[in-house]
C-alpha cells in the first residue's frame, strides 16, 4: 500500500534524523522532496501547496530550531502534517441512531468497488448485532444484481431485488419490507456510471429525497488519484455525503486520493477497503496511515487485526502448548489460517515498526501460505500430530497429494523441526543464536 509514497518518504526522513541543525536552506531542500513526492502521487497541486508551507512555518519556530534533535522534531511535524492532511483524529464508527430501519445509501462511480464495500459493510454491521438489507439498486450495470445476490449469500445476509423496476421503486419498497420483515438496517447500492451524468445525479436525488438516508457514503477508488477527488467534490456539491470509503487501498495506490480527498471535500475519510476478502473493511485512521506511509509502522491496527480472528480461549491454548512444547502440524495449521485471514503477508509485515520500509526488494508469496497448508491437509492426522512418522515414502506421497514438490515437502518439515527446537530453548531459557524466524523462508522469494 501507497509503496512508491512510502520509499520517498523513507528517503526523506532518513536524512532528515541525520541532520543537526535546521536551517532554512535544509528546510526549503527538503520541502521541494516533500512537494515532488506529494505530486508524483497524483496530489492536487494547491493542497500540496499549503501542506508544505505549513510545514515550513512550524519547521522554523524556536521548538525546532533550539531542540536537541532537530531533524526528529522536523519528521514529528511531517507526521503532524500528514495526520491533519487526512482528517486529524482517528474517526469514530458511523452511528445509526435514527428511526427503524436505518437507511444507508451508498454512492459512487462505476468500478470504485461500490458493490463488494456494500457487502464488506453489511457483513461489519451483522458482526455487531445487526439484520441488514441489502438493495439492488444498480439496474444498469450488467451482472451488478447477480454479484450482489452472491455476495449477500456468502455473507448470509437478505438481498431485496426486483427485474424491471426502476432504483427509485426499488429503494422505496425496500424500506416497507425491511419493516415487514423485522430488518433494521437497509443499504443501498445505488447505480453508478463511468463519468458523472446529470441523470445519474438526478436519480440519486429522488432517491435520497424519497427514502431519507441517515447515512451517504462515497466509495472512491484509492488507486485513482486526484480522478477520485473530483468526483468526491462533485458528488459533495450535487448529493452530498457524510463520509468517504477508500478502496482497493491494497493494491498499487499512489496516495493521491488518501491525501487530497479529506481537504477537498471537507469530509471525513470513514472506511478502508484493504483487500479482496469480505472481512478486509477498516475503520480509517489517519495517525496510523501516517505512520504507515512514512515507514513507523502500525502496530495498533496489528494487534487489532489479530485480536479479530483469535480469540482469548485459542490463544491461551495455543499459549500452553508452546510452554508444553507439545505444538503440532495440526496447530500450526491453525496458525496458517489465522494468518490468511489478517490479509496479505506484505500488508502485516509493513505494520511492525522498522521493517516495511526494508521490504522494498523483499517479494512475499503468499502462494506460500496456500501450498503449505496443502501440505498440511495432505498428511494424515497421525503425521500432524507425531511428524517423525513420516518417512521417505509418505514425504512422497504427500508431495503428490498436494501437488507439491518433495524439496517443498521437506521445507515444510524442516521448519517445523526447527520451530519445536527454538520452543524447547526459549522454555529452557537458552535462546540459540543465529536462528532465524522460522517459516520466514517459506513467505519470500
Amino acid at each position: 500500500m501507497f509503496e512508491q509514497l512510502s520509499e520517498r518518504f523513507a528517503e526523506i526522513t532518513k536524512n532528515l534524523r541525520g541532520m543537526g541543525k535546521i536551517t532554512e536552506k535544509n528546510v526549503s531542500e527538503t520541502l521541494r522532496s516533500v512537494r515532488r513526492t506529494l505530486l508524483e502521487a497524483d496530489v492536487n497541486y494547491k493542497i500540496a501547496k499549503e501542506f508544505t508551507e505549513s510545514i515550513k512555518l512550524k519547521a522554523m519556530g524556536d521548538k525546532v530550531l533550539k531542540s536537541i534533535s532537530p531533524g526528529q522534531q522536523f519528521v514529528k511535524i511531517i507526521h503532524s502534517e500528514l495526520v491533519e492532511l487526512m482528517g486529524g483524529a482517528s474517526v469514530k464508527e458511523p452511528e445509526l441512531k435514527g428511526k427503524i430501519p436505518h437507511i444507508v445509501m451508498v454512492v459512487g462511480l462505476q468500478g470504485s468497488g461500490k458493490t463488494t464495500f456494500v457487502a464488506k459493510y453489511a457483513n461489519r454491521l451483522m458482526k455487531s448485532g445487526r439484520k441488514p438489507l441489502l438493495v439492488a439498486a444498480d439496474v444498469y450495470r450488467p451482472a451488478a444484481v447477480e454479484q450482489l445476490s452472491q455476495l449477500a449469500k456468502q455473507i448470509g445476509a437478505e438481498l431485496f431485488s426486483n427485474k424491471g423496476d426502476s432504483p427509485l421503486k426499488l429503494s422505496k419498497d425496500a424500506v416497507k419490507q425491511a419493516l415487514k420483515d423485522n430488518l433494521d438496517v437497509v443499504i443501498i447500492d445505488t447505480a453508478g456510471r463511468l463519468q458523472i451524468d446529470s441523470s445519474m445525479m438526478e436519480e440519486l436525488r429522488q432517491i435520497k429525497d424519497s427514502v431519507k438516508p441517515e447515512l451517504i457514503l462515497f466509495v472512491a477508488d484509492g488507486m485513482s488519484g486526484q480522478d477520485a477527488v473530483n468526483a468526491a467534490s462533485e458528488f459533495a456539491a450535487q448529493v452530498d455525503f457524510d463520509g468517504v470509503v477508500l478502496t482497493k487501498l491494497d493494491g498499487d495506490a499512489r496516495g493521491g486520493a488518501a491525501l487530497s480527498i479529506r481537504a477537498a471535500t471537507n469530509k471525513p475519510i470513514v472506511y478502508a477497503s484493504m483487500g479482496e476478502s469480505i472481512d478486509t473493511l477498516e475503520l480509517f485512521h489517519p495517525d496510523r496511515m501516517a505512520g504507515r506511509i512514512l515507514g513507523m509502522g502500525d502496530v495498533v491496527t496489528l494487534v487489532e487485526k489479530a485480536q479479530s480472528v483469535v480469540d482469548e480461549e485459542s490463544a491461551k491454548r495455543m499459549e500452553e502448548k508452546l510452554i508444553k512444547q507439545t505444538f503440532t502440524l495440526e496447530d500450526f495449521l491453525e496458525q496458517l489460517d489465522a494468518i490468511k485471514k489478517m490479509g496479505p503477508m506484505q500488508d502485516i509485515l509493513g505494520m511492525i515498526p522498522g521493517i516495511g520500509n526494508k521490504m522494498k526488494d523483499v517479494q512475499v508469496d503468499d502462494r506460500a501460505l496456500a501450498r503449505t497448508e496443502a501440505i498440511i491437509l495432505s498428511m494424515t492426522p497421525a503425521e500432524r500430530n507425531k511428524p517423525g512418522l513420516i518417512d521417505g515414502s509418505r514425504r512422497k506421497r504427500i508431495s503428490k497429494g498436494s501437488g507439491t514438490s518433495l524439496n517443498e515437502v521437506n521445507k515444510v518439515l524442516k521448519q517445523f523441526n526447527q520451530m519445536q527446537k527454538m520452543m524447547k530453548m526459549v522454555g529452557s531459557g537458552k535462546m540459540p543464536r543465529g536462528m532465524g524466524i522460522p517459516g520466514q523462508a517459506m513467505y519470500s522469494r
